[in-house]
């Protein structure tokens, strides 16, 4: 429900090594367009790969965002034979913090999908502030596709910073009708622990095991 970037757990030398892997995977097999892949970190430090989607992927603002790129321009300029409008030895250092929210029709307890009319909508807006979304005050949520209904995505110098933006739009979002994750994310934004950056693949059970406040 949550992406970032830069990753608190990456110290720069760590991804440096890991960006050179990524770029000698795609080379070895003459890969041409936009792609993600995914790398699991240890505590110690190691990384391993995990998958590559071929494809741009949910969490791509936060990409756009940290580096000022748009990514699905470029995927455009590589389908129609250019080349890319940047030089990809310049994008090393990401600029500021940026974190993504999926803001989900369901039970923010259960997770269970929540389909039904929106009766009423408020998006959040404001410096640092974009919203990817398809809905709007009538739309009907369905029950045939992934819950998923809108993104926000903020993006300031530091983490705290956006972790601040970020808890400030999800006071000032209002979907009325389906239930929404948005309590959860309120939760978690407000959590010692998220604001620490001391989590791992086991950290959402552990704080729900800890119930509500």
């Amino acid at each position: 429900m949550i992406e970032e970037a830069p990753s608190l757990a990456l110290p720069d030398a760590v991804r440096t090594e890991l960006t050179a892997a990524a770029v000698r995977a795609i080379s070895s097999i003459g890969y041409r367009n936009v792609g993600t892949l995914e790398f699991l970190l240890d505590r110690d430090g190691k990384f391993y790969f995990m998958e590559m989607n071929t494809r741009l992927q949910v969490e791509h603002p936060v990409t756009e965002l940290v580096t000022g790129l748009d990514l699905v321009r470029e995927q455009l300029r590589i389908a129609q034979g250019e080349p890319l409008s940047f030089d990809a030895n310049a994008v090393r250092k990401p600029r500021g913090h940026a974190i993504e929210m999926r803001i989900n029709a369901e039970d923010p307890d259960s997770f269970a999908p929540w389909p039904g009319k929106i009766t009423a909508l408020h998006l959040p807006g404001g410096l640092g502030v974009r919203v990817d979304t398809h809905i709007y005050e009538g739309y009907r949520v369905p029950p045939n596709y992934d819950s998923m209904i809108a993104k926000i995505i903020v993006h300031d110098a530091d983490r705290a910073g956006a972790i601040r933006r970020a808890r400030r739009c999800l006071d000032e979002m209002v979907i009325e009708g389906p239930r929404t994750n948005i309590p959860f994310l309120r939760r978690l934004m407000d959590s010692p622990e998220f604001r620490a950056g001391d989590f791992d693949t086991g950290f959402v059970a552990r704080f729900l095991a800890k119930g509500k406040p």
